[in-house]
């Protein structure tokens, strides 16, 4: 396949994202920055480079007035490497996540929950104690969705089997979510629109 066959193609994959989702998921950020609540984001490998990726740009690509606007509480708890070590090492990679979330996280928190497969154990097991501690979560997975679509109370799926092609969707819809945000936000705080 030459590249102007590949776009096409992933074009038709974004054509199949369910758009609904895509803005309920928008409006559950909104809510959180709205009642002062706390987003974590988590993921492995690629999903781990876009949980990373997606928290630094709705930490500040979701402002226009730096120091005007209210800002949403947001932490990839992908980035503390020495921690992930630790419980790793100690207590096993399938808790890496769930420790910190009950270090760090309150109920009506959201946990967002990045997985191409659905099934990665770390991941799930912090979707588990997510749900079973009063947050919110919001699985974006891939293929047909694994354990963690069906245990996240809001789910994305890519209808694709196809690891990078996944990935892939998931990073646009993390940037329509920081472009939409950004104007929301901006709106309910009296910012000015972009000329």
């Amino acid at each position: 396949m030459d590249f102007a066959a590949y776009r096409r193609w992933f074009a038709e994959v974004l054509e199949r994202i369910d758009a609904g989702a895509v803005e309920a998921i928008a409006d559950l950020f909104a809510r959180a920055r709205a009642e002062g609540r706390t987003v974590f984001v988590i993921g492995n490998g690629g999903s781990a480079a876009n949980a990373s990726h997606f928290c630094e740009d709705l930490v500040k690509g979701t402002l226009r007035d730096f120091d005007r606007q209210r800002r949403l509480k947001v932490l990839s708890l992908t980035d503390n490497a020495a921690a992930i070590m630790a419980w790793a090492n100690d207590e096993g990679y399938e808790r890496v996540f769930v420790e910190q979330l009950r270090t760090y996280a309150a109920p009506g928190d959201l946990l967002l929950a990045i997985s191409g497969s659905g099934n990665s154990p770390n991941v799930t097991e912090a979707a588990a104690w997510a749900n079973d501690h009063g947050m919110i979560t919001i699985g974006l997975t891939g293929f047909d969705g694994g354990a963690l679509a069906r245990m996240a109370r809001h789910n994305l799926r890519v209808p694709i089997d196809n690891m990078g092609a996944a990935e892939a969707a998931h990073d646009v819809v993390f940037h329509y979510l920081v472009e939409t945000l950004c104007g929301r936000f901006a709106h309910e705080d009296g910012i000015p629109p972009r000329s």
